[in-house]
């Protein structure tokens, strides 16, 4: 009616309160023509019953509308949804907002790391103290309750202390049974929280919005963090960690907090529980016996030990990073942590002698004097004492040297070594071959008898 007055699209939208762009849809609207909102009248059953069959799905329920011959806009399908209430009213999200020392969050998250120039899933595992926001994460190639007690001692030495409730999801890292509010604490786990200053509490399943303060880090570690870097090992990834958390994370101001995560913990920090003068250490001891090699299997990987230890029980010690052999109450080995390696060698230097089948055979006093000769001598006397042939043998050999002629018996002898001739009893018969024809002169046939 406006539009047929002469009224401008400018004034209209004035004097109706309405959108330019709203006025030119509905003016270009042909009349007479039915409207989404006459649809939406005359067949709220049909859609109804439609959004039931699609199970919540408006799109879905938009297209089974189509195939009934019912065209209705998506922006009109889903107002309708709204107005009859086919689901259920949303819950304004709650919001926690403990005061300073009195919570921190722990979860952890698998992420794809390049460690080395290959792809690996890492478990990264984070705390954020929930008032300040501060955060602290590690990476780890797996996440049991010995790198749990170890990510924990090193967290609360990041903050100088401990708030005095640790959020965390029903785990069987940390929990040995129930959930939420009937979650029962594994003893050990217990018994190192406490140490620290600092209790356990599981929120309810699929509650995860009970610990959002660490929940949205795990993003914000791997589209900004692990974006674009490769690391050498497990230790150069923590140190990197480590640096980002401190010079990234936990500068970036934060909006809630109108200030750096940084600045707040400066407000935090002295309501946190404090850290005892002594930490406790965190290990894992072991019992082995030393291998046949001299070795100590920890986790697919060997460790060397000292070889006089073969087959005795020793005590291994199992650090973060390192790996401990004690003996007796005695250090007897230190060695680097093999991490996400497996069926790995690692031998310190002397430790074990390189093996050999006997000492060497020093030359007798027969064979020292045989060598003194003649070389064709000297290496027959070697190769007899080679053959195993004994110390009678070269005894038997000098004894012939010293009976017969030189010149004979070496010719003789460079013609068995030539031959290999090491029969003793042949060797004679040469020399005596060899001396009948220089000592003994037979007569020439024809030649009268002297």
């Amino acid at each position: 009616m406006l539009r047929a007055q002469g009224r401008t699209l400018r004034e209209i939208s004035r004097m109706l309160g309405l959108a330019r762009n709203t006025v030119r849809r509905i003016l270009r609207t042909p009349p007479g023509e039915a409207r989404d909102d006459a649809k939406i009248d005359q067949h709220g059953g049909e859609i109804a019953e439609a959004f039931v069959k699609a199970r919540g799905n408006a799109v879905r329920a938009q297209e089974l509308l189509a195939g009934q011959g019912i065209e209705i806009a998506y922006s009109s399908l889903t107002r309708r949804v709204r107005e009859a209430e086919l689901r259920p009213a949303k819950r304004r999200a709650g919001e926690y907002a403990p005061g300073p020392g009195a919570e921190m969050q722990h979860d952890t998250s698998p992420h794809r790391v390049t460690i080395g120039g290959r792809s690996v899933t890492a478990q990264c595992a984070s705390l954020v103290l929930a008032c300040s926001r501060r955060l602290f994460a590690m990476y780890f190639p797996r996440f049991t309750r010995f790198e749990a007690k170890h990510f924990l001692l090193e967290a609360v030495r990041f903050m100088d202390g401990a708030a005095s409730v640790c959020i965390i999801d029903n785990t069987s890292v940390i929990l040995a049974g129930g959930s939420g509010a009937d979650a029962i604490v594994a003893p050990e786990m217990t018994a190192f929280a406490r140490t620290l200053g600092f209790g356990f509490r599981a929120h309810r399943i699929n509650h995860a919005d009970r610990k959002a303060r660490v929940e949205r880090p795990f993003h914000y570690l791997d589209t900004n963090f692990l974006a674009a870097r490769e690391f050498r090992d497990f230790e150069d990834l923590n140190e990197q960690a480590l640096r980002w958390c401190r010079e990234v994370a936990n500068q970036k101001p934060k909006r809630a907090l109108g200030m750096p995560p940084e600045a707040a913990y400066l407000i935090e920090k002295p309501h946190l529980q404090a850290l005892p003068d002594v930490l406790p250490p965190v290990y894992e001891p072991l019992a082995r016996d030393v291998d046949l090699h001299g070795y100590v299997s920890v986790e697919t990987n060997r460790y060397s030990v000292p070889e006089r230890l073969v087959g005795k029980p020793v005590t291994v010690h199992k650090y973060l990073t390192r790996i401990e052999v004690w003996y007796r109450g005695a250090l007897i080995a230190n060695h680097a942590r093999q991490i996400g390696e497996r069926d790995a060698r690692h031998k310190l230097p002397g430790h074990h002698s390189v093996p050999h089948r006997g000492k060497a055979q020093q030359p007798v006093a027969e064979q020292l004097l045989l060598n003194d000769e003649h070389p064709a001598l000297a290496g027959y006397a070697a190769a007899i004492k080679q053959r195993g042939r004994g110390l009678q043998t070269l005894r038997r050999l000098l004894e012939l040297k010293r009976t017969y002629p030189a010149e004979p018996f070496l010719a003789a002898v460079e013609q068995a070594l030539r031959y290999g001739l090491f029969d003793l009893g042949r060797l004679e018969a040469l020399i005596l071959k060899f001396a009948a024809g220089e000592f003994f002169r037979l007569p020439e046939q024809g030649e009268d008898n002297a």
